[in-house]
C-alpha cells in the first residue's frame, strides 16, 4: 500500500504544477508578465512540497527511471483532465497517440514487475 502514496503525492503535484504553467493563460492574461510569473512560484511552492517528497519516498520502491517515466505519464493525464475540464480544450488524435507512446514507455520500464517477464 505505500507504494501507492508517491503515485498520489505525484498526482497532487501535477495539479498544482500544470496550473502554474498554464492556468494564467485563462485566469491572468491580462496581468503583467512579471506578475504572473511571481504568483505561478508560489503556486509551484507547493508543487515541490509534494513532488520532492514523493520522489524521496518513491525511491525506495522504484528506480529513477520508473519514477521518470510515471512522472511523465501522469503529467499527461492531470493534463488532459486540466485542458478539457479546466482549459475548455478538446484533444486531439495525436494527443491520444502520444498517450499510447508513454504507455509503451511504461511498459518497458516496468515490465519486470509484471508476472511471466
Amino acid at each position: 500500500m505505500q507504494k501507492f502514496y508517491p503515485v498520489a503525492l505525484l498526482i497532487a503535484s501535477n495539479i498544482f504544477m500544470t496550473y502554474a504553467w498554464y492556468g494564467h493563460l485563462k485566469d491572468f492574461r491580462s496581468k503583467p508578465i512579471l506578475a504572473v510569473v511571481i504568483l505561478s512560484w508560489g503556486v509551484a511552492f507547493f508543487e515541490y512540497c509534494l513532488q520532492v517528497p514523493a520522489n524521496r519516498l518513491g525511491h525506495q520502491y522504484f528506480s529513477l527511471a520508473q519514477l521518470k517515466v510515471m512522472q511523465e505519464v501522469i503529467t499527461m493525464c492531470v493534463f488532459a483532465a486540466f485542458s478539457v475540464l479546466y482549459m475548455k480544450q478538446k484533444l486531439t488524435a495525436d494527443f491520444f497517440y502520444a498517450g499510447l507512446c508513454l504507455v509503451g514507455a511504461a511498459y518497458f520500464m516496468f515490465r519486470q514487475l509484471i508476472p511471466g517477464h
